[in-house]
């Protein structure tokens, strides 16, 4: 069984490479560089070390790994079904553990968990792979990977919370500051639909536009990273 220690080992002997949204890494490849996508890295870093295919499909017999596709949405559903489903607080705490963003109105995301708040993942078009941290971000659950060997600690690690984080709810998500969003927006010539105050599914798709064109994590969602590129006032 691999250690945290060597998933850890091997993940950060990728910090720098390039992210590329929907890329696809050969996970039978020990030499792939990149381009790299968040799910991509973990399923890749995973294979190397269990030789089994996590958070892909297809997968089980016969599958190819070097064209097995890795999903956020793969993840949650392996999660569930091979691997055990932790609170975001103990993967926080511990080494080798993964975070889990699921997917859905906004676009998910999957890092591995350095314990002690720290993570390692493929962030984004702007920075690649990079050492980061788990606090102020929206995280779902955190994922034990089965052939991964962790040892988790007896309480889980408090999580600061990301503050306001505006993005797509029922009911919709209403205010000055989604007036002021979108009017950034359309001031930086994205489309964002009326200026009406409502972070519907126009806004966040102007969002998504915004983020991928400024190299900033593509999710849908104002944060604070978010609303100090558009030069929004924050809380």
């Amino acid at each position: 069984m691999a250690k945290a220690a060597q998933l850890l080992k091997l993940a950060r002997r990728h910090v720098g490479e390039q992210y590329v949204l929907g890329a696809l890494a050969p996970k039978d490849n020990a030499r792939w560089a990149g381009p790299w996508d968040c799910a991509e890295f973990c399923s890749w870093c995973v294979y190397q070390l269990t030789h089994e295919l996590f958070g892909c499909r297809p997968r089980g017999a016969g599958a190819d790994p070097d064209r097995a596709d890795a999903f956020t949405g793969f993840w949650s559903e392996d999660a569930k079904r091979l691997g055990k489903v932790i609170s975001v607080g103990q993967a926080v705490a511990t080494p080798g553990a993964f975070l889990l963003r699921l997917p859905g109105s906004a676009i998910g995301h999957v890092a591995i968990s350095a314990g002690n708040g720290r993570t390692v993942e493929a962030h984004s078009t702007a920075r690649g792979v990079i050492e980061g941290e788990a606090a102020g971000r929206r995280w779902d659950v955190g994922v034990l990977v089965p052939g991964i060997d962790v040892r988790m600690p007896a309480a889980p690690q408090p999580v600061p919370a990301a503050g306001i984080v505006l993005r797509v709810k029922t009911p919709r998500m209403t205010g000055r500051l989604v007036k002021d969003v979108q009017r950034a927006l359309a001031a930086a010539g994205y489309n964002p639909g009326p200026i009406d105050g409502e972070y519907g599914s126009q806004t966040a798709a102007a969002v998504r536009a915004f983020q991928l064109r400024k190299g900033l994590a593509i999710d849908g969602e104002v944060g604070r990273l978010t609303a100090k590129a558009l030069g929004v006032a924050w809380y």
